[in-house]
């Protein structure tokens, strides 16, 4: 077996379900889970109206390249929701289809991450553990920069040493942020690039969340927009990923895409030929509309607004939280214990929620998830009003 896999951490999950196992909740308090970010919103009609239209296509192969005509509409859909001029995003060359981020994230590591040199893959902490398990399994050591309040949680870029850029093959961006919900500003994307450019590394920047923001005037900014500003027409050691999952509210269709450099995309896509991961055809189909529609997201994206305008209220007087600037989670301090905060939630409330150091790593000395848990809005609204009732009078008898 491959030794590697003893480097990987248990999944979060696992260590949630092997914490709560032997709680027995209060009787009569239906469970209501705020742990995983899975969105519940009903999916849109028209995606699964065109899912089922193209199940004729299951007699066929899908080409791991994809339909010109879902990346087509991909293309549209980056130039539209990033401000990026007609044809800036070639579909031929600079898109490609893939099986949800989760896939894709992973699949990346593998192709690009060279482990003869003792290659360094730098990441927020806390992060999706995808980005950490493809280091690992890629052979290389993964670098952890803490996003803490001090910071407005986001990596501090200018803190990583000149030793450690020498090694590194590839940062990960996460923005908006997983669970911070921190957007990083275009200056910041592009100080990223600037370093990206002296250090000869590639930065992947995981933007799946790119469509759920509480300010509707101004939407989070994007590296393929910073990229062409900066005069990166080709968008030069720059990929983004994308998901229906989040925008869409249709996690169970995995499909997402890949974009930016062509180049990159070029090599990727040989190692996904030889992979076999290739998104079937039907499901392309089914995106395509969900890529050529606009006004579904929006009505997706007022539902977690009115959340968190329904909820705040109800644990700000009890909890450290605020108001994210995207994204549909809270990250509040319990002060304490978080583990043993959702642990005893759960008993008490039959309420999951996720303990920050689950999500991130001990790191000189200290964990940045550490006295924080991930409370996820992704249930209806009702139903995450009455969990966060449940919350403040948890915490107010206590």
């Amino acid at each position: 077996m491959n030794p590697r896999l003893d480097l990987l951490h248990p999944y979060p999950f696992e260590r949630l379900r092997a914490l709560v196992a032997g709680n027995t909740p209060a009787p009569g308090l239906t469970p209501i889970s705020m742990s995983i970010g899975e969105p519940r919103h009903a999916p849109p009609a028209f995606i699964q109206a065109a899912l089922t239209t193209s199940l004729s296509t299951l007699d066929r192969y899908p080409l791991a390249l994809g339909l010109l005509e879902l990346r087509a509409a991909a293309a549209g859909w980056l130039e539209r929701r990033f401000g990026l001029p007609g044809g800036a995003v070639d579909p031929q060359t600079m898109v490609l289809p893939v099986n949800g981020t989760r896939e894709a994230l992973f699949a990346f590591v593998q192709a690009v991450v060279d482990p003869a040199s003792h290659p360094v893959v730098a990441m927020p902490n806390p992060f999706y553990q995808i980005y950490e398990g493809a280091a690992l399994l890629a052979g290389a050591e993964p670098y952890y920069l803490d996003t803490v309040p001090g910071n407005r949680f986001l990596p501090d870029l200018e803190s990583i040493p000149e030793a450690i850029w020498r090694r590194c093959q590839l940062l990960f961006l996460c923005s908006p942020g997983n669970p911070t919900g921190a957007v990083m500003s275009a200056r910041y994307l592009a100080a990223a690039l600037e370093l990206a450019e002296r250090h000869d590394f590639v930065i992947a920047a995981d933007e799946c969340y790119a469509d759920i923001y509480l300010d509707e005037p101004a939407p989070p900014p994007g590296l393929l927009r910073v990229a062409r500003d900066a005069g990166r027409t080709r968008f030069e050691r720059c990929v983004v990923f994308h998901s229906l999952s989040k925008r869409s509210s249709v996690p169970g269709l995995r499909s997402g895409i890949v974009a930016g450099d062509p180049a990159i995309l070029k090599r990727f896509l040989l190692y996904r030929t030889y992979h076999g991961c290739a998104v079937g055809t039907h499901t392309q189909l089914a995106s395509v509309p969900a890529w050529q529609d606009d006004a579904h997201a929006r009505v997706n994206r007022e539902l977690y607004q009115r959340k968190f305008a329904a909820v705040l209220p109800v644990l700000e007087p009890v909890l450290e939280v605020s108001r994210p600037e995207a994204a549909f989670y809270l990250w509040p301090a319990v002060g304490g214990d978080d583990e043993l905060f959702a642990k005893e939630l759960h008993a008490a409330t039959n309420v999951l929620v996720l303990p920050g150091t689950y999500l991130a790593r001990d790191n000189a000395g200290a964990n940045p998830g550490r006295g924080r848990v991930r409370i996820s809005l992704v249930a209806g609204l009702e139903e995450c009003i009455g969990a966060v009732h449940r919350i403040r009078e948890f915490v107010e008898h206590r």
